[in-house]
């Protein structure tokens, strides 16, 4: 057994050794500047090719004051709702720095200081490293800050090196960007807003910031801003550091901020790339968002200029031809977003994301959800069945030739021969725009002029879990996806442009697919930050299911509802959407070099509600074989001039054909004489008294990928005598006729 003298010894020594270590410590550490801070660096954006796109960031948006020109108002909101005992306390939380260091020694995250004191520290210790050497530096900072600089002191620091959001650093710059005066002028209102934001200016921004987080929208940010708000005056008044009648006329409005403006060199598509770009390196880093902010990083991206351009002057150039918002009220609050991909790579080469923070359009249309896709969501149907195969089929997938009725108001059958209801235990019913009678025709006539009950019914049969399984696989995000319900297969769910164009990439890549991307390489100082490798790149379908896909979608250019898309004198293949109250339409298309998605939608300034796009551009509705193709066929001729033209790899056949139960046996070819020969050209405009019939005929690369029997879809029911025109979305207006579960298809 140790002796006592060498126990006590030993615990002298020990303690001896920890004391020098803090005093070490303590004099090796100095005392931070708000001036050091405020010298914070901007944030430098380069094209593609290494090229200078914008220098953007804080370093132009901070100005310190002293603390007589803080409204005590602002000075007792943070401490009423921060630290109370900031007057009285050391400036340190010894439990807080226990727990932070606890935290990091198990490997979590670190934790911000408590005290207003610490806070200033952290904002003001400018390291980027997340380890438990800073915070014990960050610890003996904030001890000798509470020792050497009063209160006052400390106050104005921290009111000074604060994040508010908007790019905004210290009270000054908040003070001009959300309500345009000088500090000084803040009311006790206005005050206890940005201490609110103090909390997180992500989730308490009035503006909302779903560009970070979807839940980050504007409602949601509005109610916990003013929540808080209206709590921090309360604690104020509590506290007697405003009297009863400052309070009452403090709480008596809300005092909403003003709009966000654009900065220099964030105007025309510069403002979305760097958008895009930043909420790229946020999710794929460990770099917050108040570091970003701070400057000094060298942001690498996918993008390249002259496609960017491209991209925005083809929305410009068929916005010109085709809207006069001056002469036509339905012609306002268009809006358009576009997105295009390299297939087997992910990188997002342009982005068209709205009229530009100078026109006062602050959010990404190129990156937004709640727009519905349409019928641009029947590909991942097809692909679904073409992999799985039906309830019928255990599990063999079922060739594009397979027939199903094309009717129009038919019932729609669960896999247990059981009809669809909706909520009232009403027959749900599936409607086409058109109430052309097609009878049975095969998936791939269906897919060529766009006819929503045989995919309807095919989702059911399929499964619409699985046909979601294709969708997710192919790169469609979770948070994006609808109820699955029979609608599902016809694009209720609204994922982003760019999320199309990249699970449309998929279908180019014979299967492969890769995330998209907007970020190659990040450095802070010239140093590199790790996170930035190009994802992989996975098999996400078998091939010849995509294959299948796209040769099936190159018909839908060749002879069906995106004809206008053969302008572009190349192989290509693509598909339209529009959906119900013609609310919004699409076009996604690719080629082996580009897929490019391009959504059409209208909304209200007001609530961002979607309005009906009736009545725009002069004409009965619009579709997605309309001004959506007309621009991506306008991006992919610049895009893709002087490039080859590879074409797309063979599509094998896949053999097994599996009709809808009720499909007649095949009758032997009917004979056709020139006065029962459907016209070539099927209306785009959908009319109550049909014009012309559909198309006869399919340019098939293959013998197998027509019908044997000729006529509309190889003659499981004759020709019909009677017209009609053929569109491609779902009944506008008409919808679901019972106005039950559903509501409305969607085409």
């Amino acid at each position: 057994m140790p002796s006592w003298k060498l126990v006590s010894g030993l615990c002298l020594f020990f303690l001896g050794s920890l004391v020098a270590a803090v005093g070490v410590g303590y004099a090796m550490v100095g005392i931070p500047s708000e001036n050091t801070a405020a010298k914070s660096q901007n944030n430098v954006y380069y094209w593609s090719d290494g090229t200078q796109m914008v220098a953007t960031g804080t370093g132009a948006n901070r100005q310190n004051v002293t603390i007589d020109q803080i409204p005590k108002a602002m000075q007792w909101s943070v401490i009423s709702a921060e630290n109370k005992s900031f007057y009285t306390d050391s400036g340190v939380d010894p439990m807080g720095i226990a727990r932070a260091l606890a935290n990091m020694a198990r490997g979590g995250q670190t934790q911000g200081g408590s005290t207003i004191t610490q806070q200033f520290v952290k904002n003001t210790y400018l390291s980027q490293e997340q380890t438990v050497t800073r915070k014990f530096k960050e610890m003996f900072i904030s001890i000798k800050v509470g020792t050497q600089l009063s209160k006052q002191q400390v106050l104005q620091g921290y009111l000074n090196t604060s994040y508010y959001g908007r790019g905004a650093y210290g009270i000054q710059a908040a003070a001009q960007t959300y309500y345009g005066v000088d500090a000084v002028k803040l009311t006790p209102s206005q005050c206890a807003f940005l201490a609110a934001l103090l909390k997180g200016p992500t989730y308490y921004d009035p503006i909302g910031a779903t560009n970070i987080d979807p839940a980050a929208d504007a409602k949601s940010n509005t109610a916990r801003s003013k929540a808080r708000w209206s709590w921090i005056l309360e604690q104020m008044h509590n506290d007697k550091r405003i009297t009863d009648v400052e309070y009452q006329t403090a709480i008596k409005k809300y005092p909403m901020p003003q709009g966000l403006k654009a900065t220099k060199g964030m105007t025309g598509q510069i403002s979305y790339l760097v958008d895009t770009a930043k909420k790229y390196v946020l999710n794929h880093s460990n770099i917050s968002q108040t570091e970003f902010d701070q400057g000094g990083y060298q942001i690498y991206t996918t993008f390249q200029k002259d496609k960017v351009n491209e991209l925005s002057a083809a929305v410009k150039k068929v916005q010109k031809e085709r809207l006069d918002p001056k002469k036509r009220d339905l012609d306002k609050y268009v809006q358009f977003g576009a997105a295009s991909v390299v297939p087997k790579d992910g990188a997002i080469v342009a982005l068209y994301g709205g009229d530009g923070y100078e026109n006062g359009h602050f959010t990404n249309n190129a990156d937004t959800s709640g727009v519905p896709v349409g019928s641009t969501w029947k590909p991942f149907v097809l692909a679904a069945a073409m992999q799985y195969g039906t309830y019928k089929t255990d599990g063999v997938g079922i060739s594009p030739l397979s027939k199903y009725n094309g009717d129009d108001h038919l019932k729609v059958r669960n896999q247990d021969g059981s009809y669809v209801l909706n909520k009232d235990n009403s027959i749900y019913y599936q409607n086409n725009e058109s109430n052309y009678p097609w009878g049975y025709i095969s998936l791939r006539k269906a897919m060529e002029q766009s006819i929503n009950t045989p995919f309807v019914q095919l989702g059911m049969d399929v499964g619409n879990s699985k046909v979601r399984d294709v969708a997710r696989a192919s790169g469609i995000l979770d948070d994006s996806f609808a109820t699955l319900n029979a609608s599902f297969a016809i694009g209720t769910s609204t994922p982003s442009a760019i999320r199309m164009a990249d699970a449309y990439a998929t279908f180019a890549a014979s299967g492969k697919q890769a995330d998209p991307y907007s970020v190659t390489a990040v450095k802070h100082d010239g140093q590199p930050v790790s996170g930035f490798t190009e994802p992989a790149v996975k098999q996400a379908m078998p091939e010849n299911v995509a294959n299948n896909v796209t040769n099936t979608l190159e018909n839908v250019i060749q002879n069906g509802t995106a004809k206008s898309a053969k302008a572009l004198g190349r192989d290509a293949a693509g598909k339209t959407g529009t959906t119900d109250s013609n609310k919004s339409a699409w076009f996604v298309g690719y080629t082996q070099q580009l897929s490019t998605s391009i959504a059409m939608f209208r909304e209200n300034p007001k609530d961002a509600e979607l309005l009906s796009m009736n009545g725009t551009a002069g004409v009965a509705s619009i579709h997605g074989g309309d001004i959506p193709t007309a621009v991506w066929t306008a991006y992919m001729e610049s895009a893709l001039k002087g490039k080859s033209d590879p074409g797309f790899p063979d599509a094998t056949k896949i053999d097994k054909v599996s009709n809808e139960d009720g499909a007649p046996t095949p009758t032997p070819t009917p004979v056709i004489t020139p006065s029962e020969t459907p016209s070539e050209t099927p209306s785009e405009t959908p009319s109550e008294t049909p014009s012309s019939t559909p198309s006869a005929t399919e340019t098939c690369r293959f013998s197998w990928q027509c019908n044997d029997n000729g006529g509309t879809d190889g003659g499981a029911t004759s020709t019909p005598t009677d017209t009609a025109t053929a569109t491609e979305t779902s009944g506008t207006d008409r919808g679901n006729q019972n106005g039950g579960i559903f509501g409305g298809s969607t085409g």
